[in-house]
């Protein structure tokens, strides 16, 4: 925390997001001119009352504050007993956080408010000082050698953050001057509490968001194939490279019947464990489906039908979804608003696009299947935006055209299409999850036929 130069008294200061008491402890004053030995002194309790504010606000440790609190304000004004209550506002009332002398409370102790001191302090909101604790009426017997005690709210821009209570062996121990510079250290106090308890809080959350994200990174790495499938006359490979620590991208591979192949690439809506958690019912899903042997737009049909009774409002899945004959070498086809794949043959290379197919979980839709023949040395690319919508600073895309370009080349991999990628990004980094599903298909063995 930055430091602050202390200038009005009771005034507060923002800074980075959290609250500064710029209370001057020396703008406090005396209740009449002291001599001047007592003027020296005063002044010294000052410095030293000075510094220790200093230190308090400097920590956002709440279990190193709170020690330091008690301590050292025992220490500087020679108290039997300190004790520091926090505000519990789910329960409403006072736990002890800090206590310095005691030996009846401990740390943990509940206070209900009107009770005691503290409780009255609690209730009204200003400083109670007992000159003289055997004829207070608030004042709850403790330490048997307490003469005079004062209790003071932590307040911090009208909200009670909690109590600090100071006990003395003598009789009205506590002059006014005194009372007016703990009533000053307590408004720092109050400031030191609540940034530590705002850190704090910040932290635990930080704390339970890199534990869900890690949670939702491992559903999703174990939704990923572990390899590629072994299928004959082709090789099929997939990647996946998440723009952040949990992506949205999933694809798979699922063995059907009679040696076929089911191929998915999917973009899941929404980012974190929900995400993964919808990509994680789409997979169970969707594999239970594909063994019905169907069809990849029926599959699709039934799939979308099942997302739009059971998942939530405003979620959805992109997917493309193929089954691949190896024995016939055909591949079909059917596109639920997915971008749309790309056949590359050694006469040309077309989009495949399809009539109908709206993304799943939105509404009732067709769709559309298209039957492909991978003949020798053709190649078939599923991909997702992270790889076509890639772009630099000036706002140009990586594009259809380069991928294009890398397809073309017969010996295009997974990681070269992906370095390509990054290299344009020059360092950018993907804006979006960039997954991509590969189908090469090889040449026929020897008393081989395409339709054997």
């Amino acid at each position: 925390m930055q430091s602050h130069q202390i200038v009005n008294t009771g005034a507060i200061d923002r800074q980075e997001g959290f609250v500064v008491a710029t209370n001057s402890l020396a703008n406090l004053g005396f209740s009449s001119p002291p001599a001047p030995e007592a003027a020296a002194l005063r002044v010294a309790e000052l410095v030293r009352l000075q510094k220790f504010a200093q230190r308090i606000t400097s920590t956002l440790d709440l279990e190193e504050l709170v020690p330091r609190i008690v301590d050292e304000v025992a220490a500087s004004l020679g108290c039997v007993e300190i004790n520091l209550y926090l505000r519990d506002s789910e329960q409403d009332e006072f736990i002890l956080v800090g206590v310095h002398g005691c030996t009846v409370y401990h740390r943990g102790h509940h206070l209900k408010k009107g009770v005691g001191m503290v409780g009255h302090v609690a209730v009204t909101g200003k400083m109670h000082y007992a000159p003289d604790v055997a004829r207070d009426p608030y004042y709850v017997a403790c330490e048997p050698d307490t003469r005079s005690e004062v209790a003071i709210p932590l307040q911090r821009e009208g909200d009670l953050v909690g109590v600090f209570t100071a006990s003395h062996c003598e009789l009205n121990a506590f002059c006014p001057d005194q009372l007016r510079l703990l009533q000053g250290l307590c408004a720092h106090v109050a400031v030191a509490v609540h940034n530590a308890r705002r850190f704090n809080d910040e932290r635990q959350q930080r704390e339970r968001m890199s534990r869900e994200a890690e949670e939702a990174r491992s559903i999703q790495q174990a939704l990923l194939p572990r390899s590629s499938p072994l299928i004959p006359g082709f090789s099929v490979s997939g990647l996946s490279v998440p723009a952040g620590s949990v992506g949205g991208d999933w694809y798979d591979f699922i063995p059907l019947r009679d040696g076929c192949w089911g191929l998915v690439l999917a973009d899941v809506s929404g980012k974190g464990t929900a995400a993964a958690l919808l990509m994680s019912a789409t997979r169970g899903m969707l594999r239970s489906l594909a063994q019905t042997g169907s069809g990849p737009a029926e599959v699709l049909t039934r799939l979308n039908n099942m997302m739009i009774e059971d998942f939530p409002s405003g979620r959805f899945v992109t997917m493309v979804y193929a089954e691949l004959d190896p024995s016939s070498r055909i591949l079909r086809i059917a596109n639920a608003g997915h971008l749309a794949p790309l056949l590359v043959e050694p006469r040309g290379h077309r989009w495949i696009n399809h009539e109908h197919g709206l993304p799943l979980g939105i509404s009732a839709s067709k769709f559309s299947e298209t039957e492909v023949t991978l003949g020798e040395h053709s190649r078939i690319a599923f991909y997702s935006d992270g790889i076509t919508e890639a772009d630099i600073d000036s706002g140009e895309e990586y594009g259809p055209e380069r991928l294009l370009a890398q397809m073309q080349s017969p010996d295009v991999t997974l990681d070269g299409l992906l370095a390509d990628v990054m290299k344009f990004a020059n360092g950018k980094g993907l804006r979006d999850d960039a997954t991509v599903i590969l189908v090469r298909a090889r040449g026929l063995e020897p008393g081989s036929s395409k339709n054997a």
